[in-house]
């Protein structure tokens, strides 16, 4: 195959795709129909178990009471027959290693009997508790090479799951997995016992003002971005396969800048992929709700309603599976990559949090007339004193190498962690610091300026598309999470510091009651005094500007722009303390976090830097050559037939041969970068990737990017941001 085929035969299968996916009838099976039919749910669990069985269990899952093995039994027998049903012939225990990803053995449920056949066994202890080998799992030092043992523990607050196959099914429980000395292996252990430190202090809250909850939890919605471009072009591009991202890729005419593809219509194929992708979520229970063209080309959003966190956690791991799955059906390849292409938008994770208790109360609504609403005003106060103590720790739950490419251009925040309030609750709060709120600025309404349109209620503030952490509503929009991220991380943090916060507030509180003093009057004391030593880090403005990284450092709010400048804040005596305190992670744990995230920074940037090597001597230098080959042969055919040395000809063999110079060397100067030996520890490898090898990478790509721009299309080998955006 000669250097254009690879790109002309991707380019002849786009635009030749015929779908081999599934055509659903919605019609035929309605969507309220499919939704939850392949979760074992409480509507499962109330028809099949024996009901002194199901009150156990759902006690459980509610309020977070014991389970007795007696109980697992009863629930793993009839779990296992649902899932036969089913088509099951095998269950795995699907759980989240510190990899970002999740992690699944299966085990047939067939087990031999003394006359040579065969039954069906599942019994409570293997519901209850697995056993993967945790020696080849991220663990920072918790586990070495030769201490394999590891435990995966049943999670019955998140339903178990029937995942599809062509040729089967698979019973999938969701657990948490830890070592054998009991410390935290993975993304959910951490966030169960965040969302149990928030639950125990903010009922403490709620008590004082008379409510009979019995817990609390964080709820989530989180908004996925991804790109899907065609399959052909992600396997031509050894770039997004192997590091997810274009390491090269000169910025094609067209970008973004026509603001022509957010929210327009959704080309067909996509649509018919994400109707599929749908159907698959309904069945596992997800309960997505919004699908829109996001800002850059071929860039697309999918946005769940609010659930348990721990349940959306789990929900929005399914997501990218299932529509990386699904994607494949269609001949396309889904992206969720940071940035996967440089100079249009990258795609986050924008992570909606708030806080309900077990009666259907929204904490964090602020009501009509907020300024009246002096528990809301406590959990805000308190929230918003957690993200000024700790925005380190906020900007240490997001970062990664990938994400360090996104923030702070392109709609995504910036690195600085401030909070956005908008006009009618920056009112109140600035009533407040100056002795009570006695008002709420009223939205009211718009008119258009057509007779025929309705007249428009119009919400009280605007939006902040530029605010990393944004109040909208009655929950709190977390714009700075990666779109390759478990939403785990950011929730343990967000959980963890908001309990440590609300437990300082419910512990003065409690004092002043206990001694006779009048709830309402001590809160209208306490909350000036809340707002004044946060106030610092409420900011409603523009985050983009230069004017407002000078006073967010004037204000003392720290900007850590790379994750290596991130990292070190995890462990902080502030750090180890809180998380301790509240038994999130213990200091082992948080150190083993820390190693393992460094080392995920220098893998991630090592691969990227062998990739940038091995196509910029395989793929790009050899299509240069080429063209440099026939340039000096046009040239030297003009000479011997007697015509002089044609002068832009010329110019142009001078201007490819430097830059093919420029390549070579650019290229020697990073695969010495790669070679050389580093001493120190993670963080010094880290940094060394931060400062040495990511700017070599830059620097041949600037020279692969320029060549692009020279070099004719059809000697260029690789398929470009022109076709991979465009061409769907």
């Amino acid at each position: 195959m000669d250097h254009s085929s690879a790109r002309e035969s991707a380019i002849a299968a786009v635009t030749g795709w015929q779908s081999n996916g599934t055509r659903i009838n919605f019609k035929e099976t309605p969507v309220r129909q499919l939704f939850g039919t392949n979760v074992f749910s409480e509507e499962v669990m109330r028809a099949r178990l024996p009901e002194h069985v199901f009150k156990a269990i759902k006690n459980t899952i509610k309020k977070g009471a014991p389970l007795d093995s007696g109980i697992a039994d009863v629930v793993a027998t009839v779990m296992k027959e649902w899932a036969i049903e089913k088509g099951a012939t095998h269950y795995t225990h699907w759980f989240q290693p510190m990899t970002g990803l999740t992690a699944e053995k299966h085990d047939s449920f067939l087990s031999p009997t003394d006359n040579g056949s065969a039954i069906a066994e599942f019994s409570g202890s293997e519901l209850v508790r697995g056993e993967p080998d945790a020696s080849s799992f991220p663990s920072g030092g918790i586990r070495a090479t030769f201490e394999a043992r590891g435990y995966t523990a049943w999670d019955a607050t998140s339903p178990a799951f029937i995942l599809e196959n062509p040729n089967g099914t698979t019973l999938c429980i969701p657990t948490a997995f830890c070592s054998w000395t009991g410390e935290a292996l993975d993304k959910k252990t951490p966030l169960l016992r965040s969302m149990e430190a928030l639950s125990k202090q903010a009922l403490r809250i709620l008590k004082l003002f008379g409510s009979n909850a019995s817990r609390v939890h964080t709820t989530c919605g989180p908004e996925q971005e991804y790109f899907l471009i065609d399959q052909n072009f992600y396997y031509a591009r050894p770039d997004l396969m192997n590091a997810g991202r274009s390491l090269f890729g000169a910025k094609p005419p067209k970008g973004q800048e026509m603001e022509d593809h957010y929210f327009g219509a959704i080309p067909e194929r996509v649509l018919a992929c994400m109707l599929e992708g749908e159907l698959e979520l309904y069945k596992l229970g997800v309960p997505v709700k919004t699908r829109h063209n996001e800002v850059a080309p071929a860039q697309y959003e999918i946005a769940p309603l609010f659930e348990n966190a721990n349940v959306a956690t789990d929900h929005n791991m399914l997501v990218m599976e299932t529509l990386k799955r699904v994607a494949g059906r269609y001949g396309l390849q889904m992206l969720l990559h940071e940035k996967p292409f440089a100079g249009v938008n990258g795609s986050g994770k924008h992570l909606n949090w708030s806080m309900a208790d077990d009666e259907g109360n929204n904490l964090l609504k602020p009501g009509d007339t907020p300024h009246e609403n002096a528990q809301f005003l406590l959990f805000l106060a308190a929230v918003i004193r957690a993200v000024a103590r700790h925005g380190d720790l906020l900007r240490v739950s997001i970062a990664t190498a990938s994400n360090d490419h996104r923030l702070g251009a392109n709609e995504a925040p910036p690195a600085i962690i401030s909070i956005f309030l908008g006009d009618q609750l920056q009112d109140i709060v600035e009533q407040i610091e100056k002795g009570g709120a006695k008002s709420t600025k009223a939205g009211g309404t718009m008119t258009v300026g057509v007779t025929t349109l309705p007249t428009l209620p119009r919400d009280a503030g605007d939006r902040n598309r530029t605010s990393p952490f944004a109040f909208t509503g009655n929950k709190f929009e977390f714009r700075a999470v990666g779109s390759s991220q478990s939403i785990g991380g950011p929730n343990v943090v967000l959980n963890t510091i908001a309990a440590e916060s609300i437990d300082e507030i419910a512990t003065h509180l409690e004092k002043a009651v206990a001694a006779g003093k009048d709830l309402n009057t001590e809160i209208q004391a306490l909350l000036p005094k809340l707002i004044a030593e946060s106030k610092h880090v409420i900011f409603n403005g523009d985050g983009y500007t230069e004017a407002w990284h000078k006073e967010a450092e004037s204000r003392g709010l720290p900007n850590r722009k790379t994750t290596v400048d991130s990292l070190p804040d995890l462990i902080t005596p502030k750090s180890i303390a809180l998380f301790g305190k509240y038994g999130v992670f213990s200091e082992r744990e948080i150190h083993s976090r820390y190693e393992i995230l460094l080392e995920n920074y220098k893998k991630t940037i090592n691969i990227e830097s062998q990739i940038t090597i091995q196509m910029a001597n395989r793929q790009i230098l050899p299509a240069a050559l080429r063209y440099q080959s026939e340039l000096a042969q046009s040239i030297g055919n003009l000479k011997a037939a007697g015509a002089s040395a044609p002068k832009a000809q010329t110019d142009l063999l001078n201007d490819v041969s430097a830059t093919i110079e420029d390549l070579l060397t650019k290229t020697h100067t990073l695969s010495k970068a790669v070679e050389a030996h580093v001493s120190g520890d993670s963080l010094a490898h880290a940094k060394y990737s931060l400062d040495v090898i990511i700017p070599a990478m830059n620097a041949v790509r600037a020279a692969g990017d320029k060549l692009e721009g020279l070099v004719p299309d059809d000697l260029w080998p690789l398929p470009t941001y022109q076709e991979m955006l465009f061409i769907k």
